[in-house]
């Protein structure tokens, strides 16, 4: 039973370098590839890709996940921006060693009726699936805000009609503690619910007033779900996602919920590393298997 831990070091820097000094500062051996020198993961050129695989490699870093936007489009938009930015993924595959991509499930700007919502939805998601199991990766759904699947209702739809029973196919699962108690949605409930289709976490944490915290100083019932996912034999990937401030990378992401004002004088590096110890630190605590 093995967890990996992975991180958004794109919080910490844009550039390579910064990043990488990020994650060795904080012990992290994974990275999600999300923005980097300059680029989004979905628009970074081959030749510039190879590059800092080369760099990372020599880091002794490896790449867990593609930290995608794919899907976070609205559902009037045309399907074929998020298939072409999978399409790249592909091609990027073997460059970085890495066939996970993260994804999400569609904005409704219209306000149209939630049964189309969710017929759009599903058909763009099963489409992405269809081609990923062509260019031989894998996709992960997060439940983020504002998306069809950002509470629980529709991440069971998502779960039940695309993952399938085992979790080892080209669909799974990310749970998301601070984006459910965001939406106001019970967290351990949700847990309860989704944690036999559960492939993956994003730690990230938020207190009542929607305030981003270190991991287990908020509502997020992070150490309780974890421990429990310890207790069933849960395996997979982990990602630090932290928050704390509003770096340029997290305002790329528009987000929400709010900086952690305590932390406010510190820099984008100093809150990653304040972020990656607290999570360290609980995973210790509950002598989480972690890679």
């Amino acid at each position: 039973m093995t967890w990996t831990l992975s991180a958004f070091a794109d919080e910490a820097g844009g550039t390579t370098q910064e990043q990488i000094d990020a994650l060795q500062a904080a012990g992290i051996n994974y990275i999600d590839l999300r923005g980097i020198d300059g680029c989004n993961i979905t628009e970074l050129p081959l030749d510039q890709a190879a590059a800092i695989s080369v760099k990372l490699a020599d880091a002794g870093i490896g790449v867990q996940m593609f930290g995608s936007p794919i899907g976070k489009i609205d559902i009037a938009d045309a399907v074929e921006i998020d298939l072409d930015k999978l399409q790249h993924l592909g091609a990027l595959k073997d460059v970085f060693n890495c066939n996970a991509v993260r994804v999400f499930s569609y904005f409704n700007e219209a306000a149209q009726p939630v049964a189309q919502w969710r017929q759009e939805s599903m058909s763009r998601l099963s489409r992405l699936r269809d081609l990923a199991v062509d260019l031989g990766l894998v996709l992960y759904h997060e439940n983020e805000r504002h998306i069809f699947g950002d509470r629980l209702p529709g991440v069971k739809v998502i779960a039940d009609e695309l993952r399938g029973g085992s979790g080892d196919g080209p669909f799974r699962i990310i749970f998301d503690f601070d984006n459910f108690n965001q939406t106001g949605d019970d967290v351990w409930r949700n847990w309860l619910e989704l944690r036999d289709q559960t492939d993956g976490f994003h730690v990230k944490d938020s207190d009542p007033n929607n305030q981003h915290v270190p991991a287990g100083r908020g509502v997020g019932k992070i150490r309780e779900i974890l421990s429990d996912a310890l207790g069933r034999g849960w395996q997979g990937p982990l990602t630090l996602e932290p928050h704390l401030a509003h770096s340029a990378a997290v305002l790329a992401t528009g987000p929400h919920g709010v900086a952690n004002q305590s932390l406010s004088e510190l820099g984008n590096v100093e809150c990653f590393q304040v972020a990656a110890e607290a999570a360290t630190a609980l995973l210790h605590e509950i002598n989480a298997p972690v890679a």
